[in-house]
C-alpha cells in the first residue's frame, strides 16, 4: 500500500524539491486480505464492503478486479464496491449499510479514525493486524496512547475488546470471546463510564466493572 510503497523519498530535481511515495500491490496481495475478508464475512452477516478509488487510481481498478474474482468464489458472500469518497459519508449518514469493510492501507487509516466517532471515542473499538496463518496482533486502535500512559484515565474498552477478537480469530475461542463482549455490553449498558466518554471511572474501576460481568 502506499504506507510501504517504493520509491518513496524526498529529493531536488530540476531545482525544485520533490516528494514522492508508490501506491504499490500485487495481485497475490489484495487476494489475499480479500481471502481473509470474505471468510470473516462467512462468520458474520455475509457481506463484504470492498473500498477503492477505481474511478482514479489503476491501483484501485486491480484492486476491484481482483474483489470481485473473489466474490465469485464465494457467492454466499454479498459483495459491495464504494468509492472511498462516498464510503466516508456513508459511514456517518448510515454505518448499518456495512459490516466487513476490505480497503487498501491509507483509505483503511482514515476510514477507522472516522468509525471511532460513531463508538463515542478511540478508547472503545478493538483492531487485529491479521496474515495468512491465524496469528495476528491485537491492539486498540489509538494503539499504546503513551501520552496518557500511567495516569489511569485510560478507556480499557478497545483493549479488552482485542482480547476478545484474539481469542475468537486466533485461539478459535468463540465462547470465551462472547463472554467478553456480553460482559462490555453489559457495562455500557448499566451506565460505567471513563472520562472520555462522559463518565468518572479510572481504568482499573472500568476493567474491575467489566470483569465481575464475565461468565454471567
Amino acid at each position: 500500500g502506499l504506507y510501504f510503497g517504493f520509491p518513496k523519498g524526498r529529493d531536488v530535481k530540476d531545482g525544485r524539491e520533490r516528494a514522492v511515495d508508490t501506491l504499490e500491490y500485487y495481485d497475490y496481495e489484495i487476494k489475499r486480505i480479500m481471502k481473509l475478508a470474505f471468510e470473516l464475512a462467512k462468520g458474520r452477516k455475509k457481506k463484504v464492503t470492498s473500498v477503492d478509488k477505481s474511478n482514479v487510481l489503476e491501483s484501485s481498478r486491480l484492486w476491484r478486479q481482483i474483489a470481485t474474482q473473489v466474490g465469485k468464489e464465494n457467492p454466499d458472500v454479498e459483495l459491495e464496491h464504494v468509492l472511498v469518497d462516498t464510503a466516508s459519508m456513508r459511514l456517518i449518514t448510515g454505518p448499518a449499510w456495512m459490516d466487513v469493510v476490505v480497503t487498501e492501507n491509507m483509505f483503511g487509516d482514515i476510514l477507522t479514525d472516522e468509525a471511532s466517532v460513531l463508538a463515542g471515542s478511540m478508547g472503545m473499538l478493538p483492531s487485529a493486524s491479521l496474515g495468512e496463518s491465524t496469528v495476528g496482533l491485537y491492539e486498540p486502535i489509538h494503539g499504546s496512547a503513551p501520552d496518557i500512559a500511567g495516569k489511569g484515565i485510560a478507556n480499557p474498552i478497545g483493549t479488552i475488546l482485542s482480547t476478545a477478537m484474539m481469542l475468537r480469530h486466533s485461539l478459535k475461542l468463540e465462547a470465551e470471546a462472547a463472554s467478553i463482549e456480553k460482559a462490555v455490553d453489559a457495562v455500557i449498558t448499566s451506565g460505567a463510564r471513563t472520562a472520555d466518554i462522559g463518565g468518572k471511572l479510572s481504568t482499573r474501576q472500568m476493567a474491575d466493572e467489566i470483569i465481575k460481568h464475565i461468565g454471567e
